[in-house]
């Protein structure tokens, strides 16, 4: 291979500084303009450690008696900036004069896109894990408005088909004197007291398979039978009556702030689906919400009034008493009862 060969395919390569240098005394015989920039333009009695002193003459020295190639990393400032090259030095035997050819790459832009990359792939990682979280957040926001499966709908199209439910039973309950406490009363503490008994409430209604459906300022509202068909929705709804007012008892005996509710039970068709297009509520509306929302108010503190229709679903794991016919207001005369917890009592007229 000819000098001009040699230089021909080492000129072809782009970015890479070449120079040739005998392989006797290391002086050049050939180098191009990029090592040139880099180096320095070598004068006529400079030999490559002049330019290079980095390099190993020990290693160049293998290079010639063996024919191995020599590369090592050097780090080089021509500047202000430091460069890094990866220099190779190899030996070439098909000329009449033994010749060391130094390839010199610039690496550093290299090494620079690769921390960018890793900066990027880190930047990357942390934003899908904060996307993760905030997704998870999300969920749980929206699975505590509307029920799971509701959800998924959503998710999943976007929109929620209203649904008719033909058999659920609502329980209502509603505090006992809560406007004049909320008046009197530091408007933090209001809201710890309501988040500390609806957090237990919450509780009580997923332990009995019911989905609450929302809170209306001291309100509480839950239903069984929506949006999966349960068959005992009737007794659901009154173990969890029966359990708010348990749990409102003991807490008022450790606690300052006493609290009593009443509870009214419905029975009947509802229909569910999510309400606005930018503030997502799920609500269910329908004859079941409307009777528990009239006959809580019906009720004695800390008592359940459920209408006489549910009687016969409640009576093998509740006392149940009958209050009588009652006129309730949008929906006339309605035989109403008296729920208790245990088991079946003789019947008889009572009070709320």
């Amino acid at each position: 291979m000819s000098i001009h060969a040699i230089n021909e395919q080492l000129l072809r390569a782009i970015g890479v500084g070449v120079a040739i240098v005998r392989a006797s005394d290391l002086k050049f015989v050939f180098h191009n303009s990029p090592f040139s920039e880099w180096f320095g333009t070598p004068e006529k009695k400079q030999t490559l450690l002049d330019l290079i002193p980095d390099l190993d003459l020990r290693e160049l020295d293998d290079v010639k008696q063996s024919g191995l190639r020599y590369s090592v990393e050097l780090q080089i400032k021509p500047k202000r900036r430091t460069l890094v090259f990866a220099v190779t030095v190899s030996l070439t035997n098909e000329l009449s004069d033994q010749l060391l050819i130094v390839e010199c790459q610039n690496i550093t832009r290299i090494r620079e896109l690769e921390s960018m990359i890793d900066s990027y792939s880190t930047m990357v990682e942390r934003n899908t894990r904060e996307l993760e979280r905030e997704k998870e957040r999300v969920e749980r926001l929206l699975l505590n408005v509307m029920p799971r499966a509701v959800y998924e709908e959503f998710k999943t199209f976007g929109v929620v088909t209203p649904q008719l439910y033909k058999e659920v039973s609502v329980v209502m309950l509603d505090f006992v004197g809560f406007t004049d406490f909320a008046a009197k009363t530091d408007p933090t503490v209001t809201l710890s007291e309501l988040n500390d008994i609806f957090t237990a409430f919450d509780r009580i209604v997923e332990q009995f398979g019911c989905e609450r459906i929302k809170t209306i300022g001291d309100a509480y509202l839950a239903v069984s039978g929506m949006p999966d068909a349960t068959p005992d929705h009737a007794t659901s709804v009154a173990h969890c009556a029966v359990r708010f007012l348990r749990y409102l008892e003991r807490r008022n005996e450790s606690h300052p702030h006493k609290w009593q509710a009443r509870i009214g039970l419905g029975m009947g068709a509802a229909v569910g689906s999510v309400v606005g297009i930018q503030k997502y509520v799920y609500d269910v509306f329908g004859p079941a919400v409307n009777t528990a929302a009239r006959l809580q108010v019906f009720a004695n503190p800390m008592h359940i009034v459920a209408p006489e229709e549910m009687k016969y679903a409640l009576i093998d794991e509740f006392q149940v008493s009958d209050i009588g016919r009652v006129a309730i207001k949008g929906m006339g005369d309605m035989d109403l009862i008296n729920v208790t917890p245990g088991l079946r009592v003789p019947q008889g007229s009572g009070r709320v």
